[in-house]
């Protein structure tokens, strides 16, 4: 059976489940935390140079970086509609939203998760107000791009929604996306509705007092 090492809480893990879930595959979840030792000690000797997770184990295959796994599961174990689709300029599309939706989103949002969490005194004003700044950058320009995805409203999951809606939940704590971006406001709830994505955040729920910025009373 696949085996995937990650956290229920973690962004990025949950990228590599929502794959999981959308092609109806079995998985035993291995989870990264002070009760599950072994599991912590793979992760930080036999699985990356920098021992983070997700990390997927099929067989001898030992799979790091959450854009790779889902490569990967799309690769070997192909559902009814691909997560990458075959032609190669409409994969490079693809392929292109996955980095806006990681860089662009998740790790500019990460920086004021950081400084709640090591900066001892209370986050760097400065810091807080760039990362608000360039969320709404993103932001606006994901919702003018909004106005031509053809997926939008589908149910099918692809890379994209596999990056984008762990990134898109997560942001929205920090930054909240507002009636300024409908289209974005909207396809976010859209996300959160698809069953590959509600099953990360219900597994996540008991989590939720761990949130650095405290969580918001939504989702």
């Amino acid at each position: 059976m696949l085996a995937l090492y990650g956290h229920p809480f973690s962004s990025y893990t949950w990228k590599a489940q929502i794959a999981l879930h959308a092609l109806g595959l079995d998985y035993d979840f291995r989870v990264i935390d002070d009760e599950h030792p072994d599991n912590g000690q793979f992760i930080a000797t036999q699985a990356g140079p920098q021992g983070q997770f997700p990390v997927l184990v099929d067989g001898e295959n030992v799979i790091f970086e959450a854009t790779c796994v889902v490569e990967y599961l799309d690769l070997h174990f192909p559902g009814n509609v691909a997560l990458i689709p075959s032609d190669p300029d409409a994969a490079l599309g693809v392929r292109m939203l996955d980095r806006v939706f990681d860089n662009a989103v998740m790790n500019v949002m990460q920086r004021t998760v950081w400084e709640y969490i090591f900066r001892s005194g209370g986050p760097d004003p400065d810091v807080v107000t760039d990362v608000q700044q360039r969320l709404h950058r993103s932001y606006a320009w994901i919702e003018g791009w909004l106005a031509h995805y053809p997926l939008r409203d589908a149910d099918h999951v692809t890379l994209i929604e596999c990056a984008a809606a762990p990134s898109l939940f997560y942001a929205d704590w920090v930054e909240q996306i507002g009636d300024d971006y409908p289209r974005l406001k909207a396809w976010r709830a859209h996300l959160n509705a698809l069953p590959a994505v509600s099953r990360c955040i219900e597994a996540a729920r008991p989590f939720r007092p761990f949130f650095p910025l405290g969580a918001p009373d939504r989702d």
